[in-house]
């Protein structure tokens, strides 16, 4: 190539370079035109995330045909910067797939996008960052700032969920009182039954009757019951029975005749083992519910249908009238269900006085395994300082280590001291115990929830449902941490403390936050008034403000640097009286 050649492509090279850097020179001269409108105006950081919303607006006769613009939105603070995705647009002869600005009448660009909040965006510039290019020519424009901070409110969750004590078991069927299922009770009622049958149509007492071992275990029962000074006998009852079969003055006759005959015996058993009482006595002419009781226990075959007999028939002689009709099931009614009714039950109750909770407290300490489960359960209750509490928990899985509650119980006293990790394997060692227990589910989920994994304690909780209010307290903590406000208040309906306002204060109820705020009754917490702080900046009550903030750094100096960077607070941060709080 010959020299003058090549300087005529240099030169033409050169103007074509020019030519584009003219007109790109004038868009950036004149890019205080682009319009920008941020949403929010100060940014906010919820779950986590900053997201943000700018509408943009290019001026008519503003956009190059030929240029192209990456537009860029850069988050600067103290020690970093943090860019958002790029967007790229076009002149209207570029060959690209960018969204395309008219040169004639302009154009809108609407972006959005989302970055992880770090803290130190609280004190940041948003500013958009736009290097243009027309062929081989590019240009960086000035950067604009179009926002300023970063609103940090929804960080402020106390992520302290709450765990819920074990105190029970699965309901106990047997009717009599048992100390490793039921909870702790200092009076404990309990009584014991005997039947003494008779032949039919007679009412006199027989040997063989009145010497059976459940009648001699009534009376040695109700006797210990006078003498023992851990027992209270309330009460000894003679109910006597006939049954629905003959004629109604037959039967009132016979089952009166048996209730002296029977509550004669019985006063003469006890005056001979020193029990004076006063005997309750009652008869019952026809006894019918006896009846159905015994009817439905047993393997008759009709017995469906004479079920339905009772129910259509309240006459007691037309009743008998037709189960006698059967006469096939009448034989065997006769011969199985009719002899249990002919009877007299004598009944005791008594009540059963516990330790005092001096004896219960110091076997706990001493002697853990004199005292019964609910007993060691409930001598924990009797100190407030959490290591004994956490000690006596300890003796229990000792002394019951097949109970899920020993170690439930320990973990929980080691999150009453914010001790999560130390509790999570207690937690699931009541878990291997137990498995389908809600309580211990809920446990687990806060434990997990503390560690800051969402999503599997949220899942833990679903599994909780029933367990208590707690179960509703740390879901809205989850709701709290995934943005998801108003969910979060309904989950905190029941409670009053800084989460359920900051709960409030994020969906703009601030007066129902102040409310949960006054409410909420822990000396001396600076989250507390700090909050209250936020509630009187949000609505320009300065005396609210100033006050509370001042208690806030007063309880923990460490406020005051997050006063100092909180855009909660950007109006009042050179006003002198803020400045001399947070300084």
């Amino acid at each position: 190539m010959t020299t003058r050649l090549r300087i005529v492509i240099v030169f033409a090279l050169a103007s074509i370079i020019l030519s584009g850097c003219s007109g790109l020179k004038k868009m950036k001269n004149n890019a205080d035109q682009i319009q920008y409108r941020v949403t929010p105006e100060v940014l906010e950081t919820h779950a986590g995330k900053v997201d943000l919303g700018v509408d943009g607006r290019f001026p008519a006769k503003y956009f190059n045909k030929k240029a192209t613009l990456v537009i860029t939105p850069v988050l600067k603070y103290d020690g970093g910067e943090t860019a958002y995705s790029p967007v790229t647009v076009q002149g209207e002869k570029v060959m690209g797939n960018n969204r395309v600005i008219s040169y004639t009448s302009g154009g809108n660009v609407a972006y959005k996008d989302a970055t992880n909040f770090s803290d130190a965006m609280r004190l940041s510039e948003l500013e958009v960052r736009i290097r243009a290019t027309k062929g081989a020519a590019s240009l960086d424009f000035e950067p604009v700032v179009i926002a300023k901070g970063v609103i940090a409110t929804s960080t402020m969750v106390a992520n302290v969920p709450k765990a819920i004590l074990g105190v029970r078991r699965e309901a106990n069927n047997t009717g009599k009182y048992d100390p490793y299922i039921d909870p702790f009770q200092r009076v404990v009622p309990d009584e014991m039954v005997a039947d003494i049958l008779y032949l039919i149509n007679r009412a006199e007492l027989r040997n063989e009757e009145v010497s059976k071992d459940d009648i001699q275990q009534l009376l040695s029962y109700t006797s210990d019951a006078n003498q023992d000074d851990r027992k209270n006998l309330k009460g000894v009852e003679v109910s006597a029975y006939a049954s629905p079969d003959g004629s109604l003055d037959l039967n009132t006759d016979l089952s009166a005749k048996r209730e002296r005959s029977s509550s004669s015996f019985l006063e003469s058993e006890l005056k001979k083992a020193g029990v004076n009482i006063n005997l309750r006595t009652k008869y019952t002419p026809e006894d019918w519910d006896g009846f159905k009781e015994k009817l439905e226990q047993s393997n008759i075959q009709d017995k469906e249908l004479i079920l339905r007999v009772l129910s259509m028939y309240t006459d007691p002689e037309v009743r008998e009238r037709e189960i006698k009709n059967l006469s096939s099931a009448f034989t065997q009614i006769a011969d199985e269900i009719l002899p249990q009714l002919r009877r007299a039950k004598l009944q005791t109750s008594i009540e059963l006085i516990g330790k005092t909770d001096e004896e219960i407290l110091a076997l706990a300490e001493s002697n853990p395994s004199a005292l019964n489960p609910a007993e060691l359960l409930y001598a924990a209750t009797l100190v407030e300082d959490l290591d004994r509490k956490l000690k006596i928990y300890n003796s229990f899985q000792t002394a019951y280590p097949n109970d899920w509650r020993g170690p439930n119980n320990a973990g929980f006293v080691l999150i009453q001291q914010m001790k999560y990790t130390d509790a999570k394997p207690l937690f699931e060692k009541a878990e291997r115990l137990k498995n389908d227990e809600p309580i211990i589910k809920n446990n687990l989920g806060a434990a997990t929830l503390a560690e800051g994994n969402i999503e599997a304690a949220e899942v833990l909780f679903g599994a909780a449902s029933g367990a208590g209010n707690e179960v509703n307290y740390n879901l809205g903590i989850v709701s709290l941490k995934k943005a998801d406000y108003s969910r979060a208040n309904q989950y905190f309906r029941n409670f009053a403390d800084t989460n359920t306002a900051l709960a409030k204060i994020l969906t703009g109820d601030n007066n129902g936050a102040l409310n949960d705020l006054e409410s909420f009754q822990r000396p001396n917490c600076f989250m507390k008034e700090y909050l209250k702080a936020v509630v009187g900046a949000r609505t320009a009550r300065e005396s609210l403000l100033f006050d509370s903030l001042k208690k806030a750094v007063e309880y923990n100096v460490g406020m005051k640097q997050m006063a100092k960077t909180d855009m909660e607070f950007v109006k009042y941060f050179d006003n002198a009286q803020f400045k001399a709080i947070v300084q």
